[in-house]
């Protein structure tokens, strides 16, 4: 296996320390347009560092052909998602993100009906690649990617039948110094917090609602405790229905009310919005520019404390037919991860899940062509590997 990381931000150089430790591949070509930041994620003789700019298909093409790249790890945020998914195609590797291409709303009724969907123009193309006998991996980062083989298993392995299946997120972070500073990419905290959400029903398929509906207090584990959690745009509503028979799926999100207050007066003011605006004699796109006013997420692990949960709860009916509740978990703590591999916690749990997936190709234990989420794949074999990288994940009867 020969390895292409584009980005070499925070998960893209978390990604590169979690490989570095494992013996899977041949060799990894670290991208970034920043060739600095390229280089200084480079960690041992198989890591290469080139410049490339990932708006280019053709350039990530040719970068994949001049490597022998076998398989592309796509670790930058989801504008790019296209480009380099055909950009692989083209060089004939196989395809791994953890953000599927942009949904856009729904020109006339956006908080009833969808307009084109998350990961809409891939799976446009999923004959494209079935027929090449080549794969696509799509949202197999934590959330979408973890969450969504949790939701597998629990289909899988302890439910006759699952009635809703509700991914839910949540943290106590604390970021010292900082009044406000996401601990990931603002770029895309902001594209799905303010997007419509989307609902999955069994009888109505996929709808959309207002941002920040039907909230809720969720528990979490590890002493997080409980966190008031949102609806909010995400790919495993988009993908669990599809190989996972259930009646319902939802994303929620614990953002806090400073948080979507933050995000609401940034809409307000049109500070969300990804269309230029001329100041003096530049042209700017006015989220770029609150992207770069805020701190990167990638350093902000030394001033960083607290757990982050990622998890999903599936109820439904047991094997035995009897009502059942459980949530399966991963938990990362910031101090452990910044001691152990030196990446903040919410990029590195990120990070870890494409690693342990590319692993499982490289052995076999996973295959398919075409474009596939996580749930399209056996579970087990993922979730043993998962622990045995040194991270457990848990489960809780709720």
């Amino acid at each position: 296996m020969r390895l292409l990381i584009v980005g070499a931000g925070g998960v893209g150089s978390a990604a590169v320390r979690i490989a570095a430790r494992r013996d899977f591949f041949e060799a990894c070509v670290v991208a970034d347009y920043s060739l600095d930041r390229a280089r200084a994620a480079v960690a041992d003789a198989r890591f290469t560092a080139v410049q490339v700019d990932a708006s280019s298909a053709s350039a990530v093409e040719e970068l994949c052909r001049a490597n022998r790249i076998t398989h592309v790890l796509n670790a930058v945020d989801p504008r790019f998602v296209m480009p380099i998914f055909e950009g692989a195609f083209a060089a004939g590797a196989h395809y791994l993100d953890m953000a599927m291409s942009l949904s856009k709303p729904h020109p006339s009724s956006p908080y009833t009906e969808t307009g084109v969907k998350l990961g809409d123009e891939q799976f446009a193309a999923a004959g494209q690649w079935e027929a090449s006998d080549r794969l696509a991996l799509v949202g197999i980062g934590v959330e979408p990617g973890l969450s969504d083989v949790f939701a597998r298993y629990a289909a899988d392995e302890l439910f006759s039948e699952v009635h809703e299946v509700g991914v839910r997120d949540g943290a106590n972070l604390v970021v010292d110094g900082y009044d406000f500073a996401p601990s990931f990419s603002i770029w895309t905290t902001i594209e799905e917090c303010l997007n419509p959400p989307v609902v999955w029903e069994r009888d109505r398929g996929w709808f959309t609602t207002a941002p920040f509906s039907e909230p809720e207090v969720f528990d979490f584990p590890a002493g997080i405790g409980p966190v008031e959690c949102v609806n909010v745009e995400h790919e495993e509503v988009l993908l669990i229905p599809r190989w996972v028979d259930c009646r319902r799926v939802t994303f929620k999100y614990g953002l806090g009310d400073e948080f979507i207050d933050v995000l609401k007066t940034l809409h307000k003011l049109g500070l969300d919005s990804t269309r230029k605006v001329r100041v003096g004699g530049v042209e700017v796109a006015p989220r770029d520019v609150v992207a770069a006013c805020l701190p990167d997420p990638a350093g902000l692990g030394d001033r960083m404390h607290g757990k982050t949960c990622a998890g999903t709860l599936v109820t439904g009916l047991d094997k035995s037919g009897a009502a059942r509740s459980v949530y399966l978990y991963h938990v990362v703590d910031n101090a452990w991860s910044m001691a152990e591999y030196g990446s903040q916690a919410v990029v590195w749990q990120t990070a870890i899940n494409p690693v342990v997936a590319l692993e499982l190709l490289a052995s076999g234990a996973w295959s398919g062509r075409g474009v596939l989420g996580p749930e399209a794949m056996p579970p087990k074999p993922f979730l043993e590997l998962l622990t045995a990288y040194g991270s457990p994940w848990g489960m809780q009867e709720k």
